[in-house]
């Protein structure tokens, strides 16, 4: 509760200093250094077809700030004030620009590596993620990082090293670290991605590789992502998760509505161990095989960075054979509300 009512007071604060000085007519100079202050709340309604029951959640009450202090020195702190009931600190960095496209990054913040986990909620295509950025690479990490872009090309590479530990767990010495780096080639309407990761949840070491490409209009995004996950001393099987989907956006006018869009997705994954509960040699299963196939539509208000989208899902499982279904983890429908400010 502690932590809570500092994060709230903080936000308040940074509110009414922003309107304070936003209103001052002395403040033109400075209006370049003003924090920004952004946000998403996702509430939701589920049916379960499997157990034939329902829930309502607010999946997320997500609040970011970020902002500058010099031209080449900026910020960004990030923290869910409720997801599905708990609040959590997410990012919190510093970042500084050595020379023009290389920069330096310290602090809390997703690992670089993959496509599909560095979504934010106000940007998700589907209600629920796809495997890849869920179940099998949900890594956010307390270390450093360093950036570069090339002068005169759509490249950037980043690479980190970083605590093997929990984002929660901070006060230990640690005699390991983990690992993860990415290529970004953005040509045109295309963007490809290449990236290696190596971490250690518990005992066992996890290296990782991923592979990603996308293409994108005024109508269409279409991208795919295959993602390898090889457990060492044969702990457990290797784990091949994927994903292929593709939105088409239509122009509306329908009340204040202004864009229809259609979903499409396919994605899957190979079992899959979080990496934790070592015994006998052999880690657990957490994640069942499984294949899933989403369809859904979205009407969405858009103004600028603003928006609400009203969006359905259906997804329909096909689990691998000799696997049951865990509960809550069948066929669902997904109802939607999402808020962007």
């Amino acid at each position: 509760m502690r932590f809570k009512r500092i994060v709230l007071a903080a936000m308040a604060v940074a509110a009414v200093a922003i309107s304070s000085v936003a209103e001052s007519p002395e403040s033109s100079g400075i209006k370049k250094y003003l924090p920004r202050v952004r946000g998403a709340v996702r509430a939701r309604w589920e049916n379960d077809f499997e157990g034939h029951r329902s829930r309502f959640q607010l999946r997320n009450a997500r609040i970011m700030l970020d902002g500058r202090i010099a031209p080449t020195i900026d910020y960004f702190l990030q923290a869910d004030l409720c997801d599905r009931g708990t609040m959590k600190f997410l990012d919190g960095w510093a970042r500084i620009e050595i020379f023009k496209g290389f920069k330096v990054q310290a602090g809390q913040f997703r690992m670089p590596f993959g496509v599909e986990p560095f979504r934010a909620p106000g940007n998700y295509i589907f209600s629920n993620r796809s495997f890849i950025g869920n179940q099998v690479c949900n890594v956010r990490a307390v270390g450093g990082k360093l950036m570069y872009t090339l002068p005169k090309a759509p490249l950037t590479f980043e690479g980190g090293i970083f605590n093997p530990t929990s984002i929660f767990d901070q006060t230990g010495w640690i005699s390991s670290y983990a690992y993860a780096g990415r290529a970004v080639l953005k040509p045109g309407n295309w963007h490809f991605e290449a990236g290696i990761m190596s971490i250690r949840p518990a005992g066992v070491r996890i290296n990782m590789l991923d592979v990603a490409c996308g293409w994108y209009s005024s109508r269409w995004d279409v991208a795919g992502e295959y993602m390898y996950e090889h457990y060492t001393n044969d702990t457990h099987r290797p784990t091949h998760a994927y994903a292929l989907w593709g939105d088409y956006k239509l122009p509306v006018k329908l009340g204040v509505f202004n864009q229809l869009s259609f979903q499409g997705r396919f994605d899957g994954m190979t079992a899959h161990s979080g990496g934790k509960g070592l015994s006998d040699g052999q880690l657990p299963t957490d994640d069942p095989a499984r294949n899933r196939v989403t369809a859904g539509a979205t009407l969405s208000y858009l103004h600028g960075n603003l928006g609400l989208d009203i969006r359905a899902d259906y997804e329909k499982y096909f689990y691998h054979s000799c696997v049951d279904a865990p509960d809550g983890r069948g066929d669902r429908f997904v109802l939607e509300m999402v808020l962007r400010f």
